[in-house]
This record gives C-alpha cells, structure tokens and sequence, in this order.
C-alpha cells in the first residue's frame, strides 16, 4: 500500500490519509484548512511516550500555533470534553488536532463541537435529537489515531459518558481529516495493542453479521478481518514488525468504514454497559462475547459466521449445521484470544455481579441489528459461557 493514499468515505465525508510517514503532514493540512492555532488533544500515555511531542513539532513547524490539553479519560466523561472546549475558547484556538486513542479522538470531536456551540456537551447527544450543531460553522479538527482499533477517524461521531448516569452516549462531529500512521503505533504494549486490535475485529465481524449488510461493508470488513487474522498475532510475537502493525491498522479503519450501515450489534452493546459498569477498557468489554456473538448469530447466519471463521484462520467441515459452524467460530476467536493474550472477565468482575448485569443491558439497547432475536435469557446465557470460557 502506498504512503499517503488519500481515499474519501462516502459514509462520513471525511477523507483519510493513510500510510507510514504521513503524521509528518499534519501541518500543511492544518494549513490547507485554514487552522492558525490549533488544540491539540492527547492523553498523558501520549504525551510520556514521545508522540505529543513529535506532533507538537509538525505543527509548529508550518507556523501553527498550539495549545495543549493532555487530560483525556478512558471512556470519555462529558466534563473532560468540557474541560478541553473551555481552554479552546480561552486560548482563541480555530482548529483541533486529536491524537490518541478512541477515548482521545472522541474527547477531540466532542471538543470541536462546544467551540462553537454552548456547552454542556450533553445538549448534542444524539438520543435527544433536538439539538444537532451546524457542522459548517465548527472548527476543523484532524484525528490521528496512535492504537489499531476504535476506527473512529471513519465514523462521523464520537462517545461521550454521561457522569449522571454512567450511560455512554454519541455525539455528532464529522472528522475533517483522519492521519493514520501505523508509526504512531510502534511502541504499543502487547496488552493495549491485543485489546484495540479485538475491538476493529468485533467492528468488522458484527458488521458482517448484522441484519444489515451490504456489498460495500462487505467487502470493506471481510478484508478487515482477514488482515486482523494474519497480522495480530505477528504484532504480538513481535511488536516491532512495521508491515504487520501496517495490516492491522488498516483493518481498523475498514472496520470503521464498514460498520457504517450495518452497524454492530452483541458484542458491542453488551460492552458498552459491561465496560462502564465495571470499568473494562472499550475493546475488551466488546470483545468479551465476540466468541458466543458469533455462536448465537450462527443460527440466522451460518454461511455468514463460516466466513468470519475460516477468514480468521479457522476450519469449518463440509455440510457442518448451523450448531456446528457457531462452534467452531466460538473455538476459532478463543484461539486467536489465547495467542495474543486478550483478558478474561474475571480479571474484571465476579460471575455473579456480570450475571446481575443482564437485564440492564436489555434496557437501552433491544439489539436492533442482530441477525436474531434476542431475549434476556440469551444475554445471561451469553454472559455464563464468556465468563466461564477457559476455565
């Protein structure tokens, strides 16, 4: 793949520059835009590892002034956007540059939004649908991710928890431009790269088996889970392998690409209440039930989930049943799991607290986008088998 391929997704409008190198670009993109001083968004992890810095020097570079603001969450609480918007303000910035992970990202775009429109960030949740910002009269903002995973320079918004009521929300905000530089993603730990690199395959694998498929997203997330298959568990043996960390980069950004339409359904909406109710990290919240989403989906979808398997590296007999072709994608992503030392729940919580979860998990989210229905005695069943896989 070439440096710095520029490709627009239809989806989002927004155009992403990717290839090794192009987080060089950054100031003459700011430029391009019109950017004279820009808020560059981070958390502290980026900033201890170099890469602020490096940024930070790119910009300035092309003549850009910048403010810094280094206090991004995990999972995004609404008062850090705040927080983040508010020193914009006060320094008289035009522009966003958001580097980091999705928690990063997300905060950078909720940012952008409450620039030029009043605070609190919670007057732009998408649920209310009563209040949607102009997106002609915001700043730009420029997102370069630093992990392989949330896809969030592809998809035309960002997740912000609400500390009210501990329920994560979207807001809407369109990337003006996604750098993704595999580079930024060098000096990943194993356990971080493992865990957002799960989180592009649940976006690729529930996108592909969702009720809503299209011949886009599929071609967008078939190639994704295949790069995720061959590439992990080469970044994991060797966290160095620059073409390895490459392949599953760019299968994150397909996997954002691709999920736009189809959407996600198990994995992720259980994660979403899962990952704030005991404090998981995004990708292994999501990630927890992708071996039993599968299973389940199996049912409505077998040629579907013996696609994801055998795309995966896995093995489905010839003429299996629908119960047979769930397990073996079950037994296929747990392999892949064992490889690449992605964490069980129990590191998280205890079986009965998670099992205490489910009808909650039934509340916001009636799974819309599953291949099938489902019940609150599929969600325990689900959550039992994931909580009890390897033991």
């Amino acid at each position: 793949m070439g440096q710095g391929q520029i490709s627009t997704c239809l989806a989002t409008r927004n155009p992403i520059l990717f290839g090794r190198g192009t987080h060089r670009r950054v100031g003459e993109e700011l430029r391009r835009l019109g950017v004279t001083k820009a808020l560059v968004v981070c958390d502290a992890g980026v900033r201890a590892a170099g890469i602020l810095d490096k940024i930070l020097g790119c910009v300035e570079a092309a003549g850009i002034g910048t403010v810094v603001f280094d206090g991004v969450q995990p999972d995004p609480p609404d008062w850090t956007c705040e927080q983040a918007a508010g020193l914009g303000v006060r320094e008289g910035v035009d522009g966003v540059v958001a580097v980091g992970g999705g928690s990063s990202l997300d905060t950078g775009k909720a940012a952008k939004i409450l620039l030029t429109n009043p605070p609190p960030i919670s007057r732009y949740y998408l649920a209310h649908e009563d209040i949607v910002p102009d997106e002609s009269k915001m700043y730009p903002i420029i997102v370069m991710p630093t992990t392989a995973g949330t896809g969030s320079e592809a998809t035309p918004g960002g997740v912000i928890t609400d500390t009210a009521t501990n329920v994560k929300h979207n807001v809407p905000c369109i990337s003006n431009l996604g750098i993704v530089d595999p580079e930024l993603t060098l000096g990943l730990p194993p356990s971080v790269t493992a865990i957002t690199a799960v989180d592009a395959l649940c976006h690729a694998a529930e996108a592909y088996t969702s009720n809503k498929p299209n011949a886009i997203s599929d071609i967008l997330t078939e190639k994704a889970i295949s790069l995720i298959g061959e590439n992990l568990p080469r970044v994991i043996d060797d966290p160095g392998d620059a073409a390895a960390r490459e392949g599953v980069q760019l299968a994150a950004t397909l996997g954002g690409l691709g999920l736009m339409g189809p959407f996600c359904h198990i994995p992720h909406e259980i994660g979403l209440i899962i990952g704030t109710a005991f404090h998981i990290p995004h990708g292994a919240a999501c990630g927890a039930t992708l071996p039993e989403g599968l299973e389940f989906a199996a049912e409505a979808l077998p040629e579907r989930v013996a696609a994801v398997t055998r795309l995966l590296g896995g093995s489905v007999p010839t003429g299996a049943s629908a119960a047979q072709i769930g397990a073996a994608a079950r037994e296929t992503v747990t392999r892949l799991f064992d490889k690449i030392g992605f964490p069980e729940l129990r590191r998280y919580c205890a079986r009965e607290e998670l099992l205490a979860a489910a009808p909650r998990i039934m509340e916001p989210y009636p799974f819309v986008h599953c291949p099938r229905e489902v019940a609150l005695t599929d969600v325990a069943d689900i959550l039992a088998k994931a909580y009890d896989r390897g033991q």
